[in-house]
């Protein structure tokens, strides 16, 4: 039986009960981070194959955005602001994981000197490397890419995207 909310201890309780039976989803937020010539920040991460945009998994109650300028201070010591959202992804259940959003925000763009001085700050990468938009995606695994490019679309038209494993649900 549900309690009544007058009786706060209670509806508290009932309300936990609640929050734990929700869904959990995993949050990753990356960031699109260009130098002057354009080219596109990509990451190699030491744990796993294939090369990265910066960012990361959120940690518990974590939002995205903040989870974003975390990793980008913990692994390239950069302290950031971000501009606005270009992409909210889904992704489907895959191997061992259950969904995920995946969040890529715009980190604008590095001053030369900045730039520069762009290297990885942890063991969690081998190298940071700007290059050009086509050179990124070929290094990105397709999922990764496939957000990459919705990303860049949103940078060129200003619209934010809706992913659905990569692809626009409504277009597809």
């Amino acid at each position: 039986m549900r309690p009544a909310p007058t009786d706060t201890k209670a509806w508290n309780a009932y309300l936990a009960e609640g929050n734990a039976k929700q869904a959990r989803k995993r949050v990753s937020a990356d960031v699109i981070l260009r130098d002057a010539h354009d080219r596109i920040l990509t990451v190699n991460p030491t744990y796993k194959d294939g090369w990265d945009l910066p960012g990361g998994m959120a940690e518990a109650n974590e939002s995205p955005d903040q989870a974003a300028l975390r990793e980008l201070h913990e692994e390239l010591g950069l302290t950031l602001t971000l501009h606005r959202l270009l992409v909210v992804d889904w992704v489907a259940p895959h191997e061992p994981w259950d969904d995920q959003l995946a969040f890529i925000f715009d980190a604008g763009t590095l001053s030369p000197a900045l730039a520069a001085t762009v290297r990885p700050h942890d063991d969690e990468l081998s190298e940071a490397l700007f290059l050009p938009a086509t050179e990124a995606a070929a290094r990105l695994r397709p999922r990764q890419r496939d957000r990459l490019c919705g990303a860049l679309r949103s940078l060129a038209d200003g619209r934010t995207r809706y992913l659905r494993n990569g692809a626009e649900p409504w277009q597809v």
